[in-house]
């Protein structure tokens, strides 16, 4: 007669779930992030100088201001 035992969890499968989600969550959140970057700093060059002058940047100042960095 065979007999299973229901009471037993796997621990191993629960945590590589956790990690794979973990992984594309990060991911997610990096091609989220690359894109807002991009997305700025390609309005920020649209821009005239004398219109990035009255922001109070220069030219030089967009991958800055797109990566988030603070700009002086």
């Amino acid at each position: 007669m065979a007999a299973f035992d229901t009471s037993r969890t796997t621990y191993g499968s629960d945590r590589l779930a956790g990690r794979i989600g973990t992984f594309f969550a990060s991911l997610i959140g990096a091609v989220a992030a690359w894109n807002d970057a991009r997305v700025t700093r390609n309005s920020l060059a649209k821009l005239s100088d004398r219109e990035l002058e009255d922001i109070g940047l220069v030219r030089g100042d967009i991958d800055a201001v797109a990566e988030g960095k603070t700009v002086y």
